[in-house]
């Protein structure tokens, strides 16, 4: 039957689906989150306060979504984002300038990326292997700089931190009858200024294109004419900028620097590039997804301290078990899809 409108609709790709899947997600959870357990579920603040503790995790995992979407992986950018924030930390408490400790941030990140990026793209070598052994340098690098908590003690810098944007018509009415307005932090607007770029970049750039051309086949992209070896080249010097930006945001959320920092963040940026809907295989992903993901991710997590199970392990196993959900609801969405296309 021809189409009234003229104009065939087209089905939803692979990225499409899961990451329309992964909002409908985080849509149904929130609701039932404000239904059920109310409380800070009902003011906008509790969103924003996601997005205030996580926009260095939103970054870092725009990144690893763009390797992933490649078929690469990256497990040094938690450490990267560490040796980035405690870097930073000593320089501009030793009198420092925060434009300076700004462009040291994007300068270590940038070394990860290209020093990784070529080990892997020229060299063939395993990208767990290089990233593993990034991170253990990484690591060690921050340990050997402080192994000590420390505080940033700069007034320049303590302005940038301290800056926030208030929004009075978002906030809500305290038990003492004051209002108390929505607050956002700068590495908010960083964040989703990052997410925009990456998700136009993937969407409307040649590079972006050439990222899903080689991670779904890179026989067929090289048929195409696609330098694959530039191409993944560029996946991970992004990463590793991200991981730098990351690194940066990081230190303006907490103002210290510790040898812990971001312990476990390459985990969690994995996790929420995979619930997001990015694909371990290579060639299905979207930034965007990411984005719902990290909120899904941190929306669980919000569930389970609210419901009172305040133990650590109860977030790592909802977490593990949530991820567990995730990919084998796309195995089985992707699975039906494929035996249509056949069919």
């Amino acid at each position: 039957m021809k189409n009234p409108f003229g104009k065939r609709k087209e089905p939803l790709t692979d990225t499409q689906l899961l990451m329309t899947i992964t909002i409908g997600i985080f849509v149904v959870m929130y609701i039932l989150a404000m239904t059920l357990l109310g409380g800070g579920f009902l003011h906008a603040q509790q969103i924003f306060d996601m997005l205030n503790d996580n926009a260095s995790l939103i970054i870092v995992s725009c990144g690893l979504t763009i390797v992933m979407i490649g078929g690469g992986i990256d497990i040094s950018v938690g450490a990267v984002t560490s040796l980035v924030v405690m870097s930073c930390v000593l320089y501009l408490n030793n009198g420092g300038n925060v434009f300076v400790s700004i462009l040291l941030a994007l300068g270590i990140g940038l070394a990860f990326g290209l020093v990784q990026g070529f080990l892997i793209s020229y060299l063939e070598i395993q990208p767990f292997i290089v990233t593993l052994a990034g991170m253990f340098f990484a690591r060690g690098m921050t340990t050997i700089l402080s192994v000590n908590p420390q505080k940033v003690d700069h007034a320049a810098f303590a302005k940038v931190r301290d800056t926030q944007i208030v929004i009075p018509w978002l906030g809500y009415t305290a038990k003492n009858g004051n209002l108390v307005p929505a607050r956002i932090e700068l590495g908010v607007i960083v964040a989703l200024i990052c997410v925009a770029f990456i998700f136009v970049l993937l969407k409307y750039l040649r590079l972006g294109r050439n990222f899903y051309a080689m991670g779904g086949n890179q026989t067929s992209a090289l048929m195409l004419g696609i330098n694959v070896k530039r191409t993944r080249f560029f996946s991970y010097i992004l990463s590793g900028l991200l991981s730098g930006i990351s690194g940066f945001v990081f230190m303006m959320h907490t103002g210290a620097g510790n040898a812990t920092n971001a312990a476990g963040m390459e985990m969690n940026a994995i996790a929420s590039s995979i619930i997001g809907g990015t694909l371990l295989t290579g060639g299905v992903g979207n930034v965007i997804g990411t984005f719902f993901g990290t909120m899904t991710l941190t929306t669980i997590k919000k569930i389970v301290v609210s419901s009172g199970l305040n133990d650590p392990w109860w977030q790592s196993i909802t977490t593990g078990g949530m991820l567990c959900f995730f990919i084998l609801l796309q195995s089985v969405v992707l699975g039906r899809r494929s035996k249509k296309k056949k069919s």
